[in-house]
């Protein structure tokens, strides 16, 4: 490990990383499979503030503990010629990184550094324009320094996105994590064959055996993974109240949920107790999600350096005068019958398919209503908005250059 990195839980974890190199997803030729819109910059933005931003060139990402290159190949296919750090502490988790770059032809897509680094250490570094840090400060000694350390890397207006432990879906976990250490089960190859062998012997009515077998053993079945969620040598966990305060302790804003879905309270509640639920405030609707859903196991959100601007597009000539992209992370497009952002399957109306076919044929500073489809501008805006509200159709306001 290069000199300089200050966490306390550094030379384990990177060890234990050397042995089990995290995330196990295997190698293979050409470009990673499907897409994952909040490794995609413009998406991102679009997400959290309604709009699509109007970015730097070239884009400066940073993937902060990159492990096997799982993400950052991501960010190269997604945000192409951007500039991008990929560092982790595990020597040997970047070598499985290189190679997967190397086999994907993401260095060809984007600028890709590599390194065996410290996020603690990169004050030489900034300013990004997007940091992507997931499964990462949980496992530092000190996460807040982590937190910190990220935050002085971005720009203003810039986004963080993270990934963290969440307490309530991981109470089974930290169990079977407690009763490993209590057989002295190690962060090795042996501790691995106690830890399956633990949850292969449970009584079969045992909750700890049936939760694993009906929710991770599909997770885990590489034994990197399997190590990653059972034998880990450093982690902590937050619930809602103590993650809030987390983001709080680096002077950042929170800008929304990555999983959004996972926070409505429509997915858990009907009738009358919904109507309750939706006149709450948004933090103690998802309060109230968190505590009626405890399969919850993580929080993926983004965090912003400083406040973002909310596009409105309520008003009809403000739609009618935005520029439209489709949203590049689909499945099955051109077509009618789509995999949307989050996989779910979407059926396209005939409306919504002509109308992302013409936006994709015309120029990128095209507004809305030059692109010739001969609709009313009632119609036109109705079918758009739909679009949006599904996360097809993506928009800039009018009089701004394309991306």
């Amino acid at each position: 490990m290069p000199e300089g990195s200050t966490d306390a839980a550094t030379p384990v974890v990177s060890a234990f990383y050397d042995r089990f190199p995290y995330p196990g997803d295997p190698l293979q030729d050409g470009p990673p499979p499907g897409y994952n819109w909040r490794w995609c910059v413009p998406c991102a933005y679009a997400v959290c503030t309604g709009a699509l931003p109007e970015l730097p060139q070239p884009l400066r990402i940073l993937d902060a503990g990159c492990g096997t290159g799982v993400s950052t190949d991501y960010l190269a296919l997604l945000n192409p010629d951007a500039e991008i750090l990929a560092v982790d502490i595990s020597p040997g988790t970047l070598e499985v990184a290189r190679e997967r770059l190397r086999r994907s032809g993401g260095h060809g897509r984007a600028s890709v550094r590599i390194e065996q680094r410290s996020l603690l250490d990169l004050e030489d570094e900034g300013p990004f324009d997007y940091i992507n840090s997931v499964g990462v400060l949980h496992h530092l000694k000190e996460p807040r320094s982590g937190l910190k350390a990220l935050a002085a890397l971005l720009r203003p207006g810039g986004l963080l996105h993270l990934f963290l432990y969440a307490d309530g879906g991981r109470w089974e976990v930290h169990r079977t994590q407690r009763a490993l250490a209590l057989v002295g089960a190690g962060a090795d190859a042996d501790g691995l064959r106690l830890g399956r062998e633990l949850l292969a012997t449970l009584p079969e009515a045992n909750r700890l055996r049936r939760h694993h077998e009906q929710r991770w053993a599909l997770d885990t079945a590489a034994d990197a993974n399997f190590a990653d969620m059972y034998l880990h040598p450093q982690e902590s966990s937050y619930n809602l109240d103590r993650l809030f305060d987390f983001v709080a302790s680096a002077d950042l804003r929170f800008a929304g949920f990555s999983n959004p879905e996972v926070w409505r309270p429509a997915r858990l509640l009907q009738g009358e107790l919904l109507e309750r639920a939706q006149a709450l405030p948004a933090r103690d609707q998802w309060q109230l999600v968190e505590a009626l859903d405890p399969d919850i196991s993580h929080f993926e959100f983004f965090l912003s350096q400083g406040e973002l601007t909310l596009a409105d597009w309520s008003d009809d000539r403000a739609l009618l005068t935005a520029r439209g992209q489709r949203n590049p992370c689909l499945w099955g497009w051109p077509g009618t019958s789509l995999m949307g952002p989050d996989l779910e399957p979407l059926d396209l109306e005939p409306d919504g398919f002509t109308l992302l076919q013409a936006i994709e044929a015309s120029s990128p500073d095209a507004a809305l209503e030059t692109l010739g489809l001969g609709w009313a501008p009632e119609h036109l805006c109705a079918v758009a908005r739909q679009l949006v509200s599904q996360r097809l159709l993506l928009l800039r306001p009018g009089g701004e250059r394309g991306a």
